[in-house]
């Protein structure tokens, strides 16, 4: 086995996995934050980052730990891919009984391109840091992007339903991690990056933990995640991707597969995110593919790599998808664990995913 590739042999850490999905109750997810938000006591600390947040609850529940005495940061992306969609939260919590300066607006300068190719940066992490009960930080694919009964049905259209779809949360309590993360939260409220963040030192900095490592983008130097397949010759590599549409994000999966890595992937349905010519790609490689297509139409928004190479697993996850903006624009957070209570959330949940797809009638066999 590659030395690479050779897991940490420090203490393990004990993380906490949570699922949304179907199988899961309706607002899992938005439900554990607002659970940890009423947990922080005055003289607390609150740290978020995130792409689309558009819970009224759950912003309510930050005015209301920011007026008990908790130290609250918000950092939100401005302008996500449906521009308006974050507008009635940002009222919100910027009116006068809001939460003040603790929201920070983040638009990053875009790069100069042609008016089809609109090439800007965005805050697409996902963060949630808190220090009570006890410290703690979650990464994972969910934003607080729904609004119950009240929600936009336009917008549901457009994003998928994201209470009810398949997402996770990640909760470190390693303190090497969590104070990093928190660190790093803070740092972007503090001071929001501009269009050469990339080639500051700070940014290409790795948090390095008891069994996991964390990963910060843009970035100047090689993807981590790229760098770290590379390094797998043999074994089995397990995929679920909401977006694959790059180029290069194929050459990477078909190399493993040619190699005789046995690889699979769980892709999310839509044609938009995951595109018919990637996955013509990928089956003639010899990529087992499957598209997940609940019966009610719900996202498939996790974003993980499960990797086993003889007798060593790891698990990637975060907040990046297989796309350009993701691997060269957009500001993602990812780990590279060897945490075995993780990888084992991970596979349980990947079965989940495979008993619960639905091969549509245009899908003859499956694989």
């Amino acid at each position: 086995m590659n030395k690479a590739l050779a897991p940490q042999a420090r203490a393990i850490s004990s993380p906490e996995v949570h699922f949304g999905g179907p199988n899961q109750p309706v607002g899992q997810l938005r439900n554990l934050l607002e659970a940890r938000i009423a947990a922080v006591p005055a003289g607390g600390t609150i740290d978020w980052v995130t792409y689309y947040f558009r819970d009224i609850c759950l912003a309510k529940a930050l005015i209301r730990a920011h007026q008990r005495g908790v130290r609250v940061t918000l950092s939100l992306e401005g302008r996500p891919r449906i521009p308006y969609a974050n507008d009635e939260v940002i009222t919100l919590l910027s009116g006068p009984d809001g939460i003040g300066n603790a929201l920070r607006v983040i638009t990053i300068p875009g790069l100069p391109s042609p008016a089809t190719k609109p090439w800007k940066p965005q805050l697409h992490e996902k963060l949630y840091c808190f220090s009570h009960p006890e410290p703690v930080a979650f990464i994972g694919s969910f934003n607080p992007s729904g609004n119950g009964s009240e929600d936009d049905p336009n917008i549901i259209l457009e994003i998928g339903d994201q209470d009810r779809g398949y997402n996770v949360l990640v909760g470190f309590r390693d303190p090497t991690l969590v104070e990093k993360l928190t660190e790093h939260a803070r740092q972007l409220h503090q001071s929001p990056p501009g269009l050469f963040y990339r080639f500051t030192k700070s940014i290409s900095s790795s948090i390095h933990g008891a069994d996991t490592d964390i990963y910060f983008w843009p970035r100047v130097d090689t993807h981590p995640i790229v760098r770290f397949l590379h390094n797998v010759n043999s074994g089995r590599v397990r995929v679920a991707a909401s977006h694959i549409r790059m180029g290069r994000a194929v050459d990477i999966m078909t190399k493993l597969a040619r190699q005789g890595v046995d690889l699979e992937i769980l892709a999310e349905s839509t044609l938009r995110r995951v595109t018919p010519q990637v996955e013509q790609q990928l089956t003639s490689a010899g990529v087992r593919f499957k598209r997940i297509r609940h019966s009610d139409s719900l996202p498939m928004h996790l974003k993980f790599v499960l990797v086993e190479d003889g007798n060593c697993a790891w698990s990637i996850f975060g907040s990046f998808n297989w796309t350009k903006p993701s691997f060269w624009l957009n500001h993602e957070i990812a780990a590279i664990s060897s945490n075995p209570a993780i990888f084992e959330s991970f596979a349980r949940c990947w079965d989940r995913l495979k008993s619960e797809y639905i091969r549509p009638p245009s899908d003859p066999a499956g694989y």
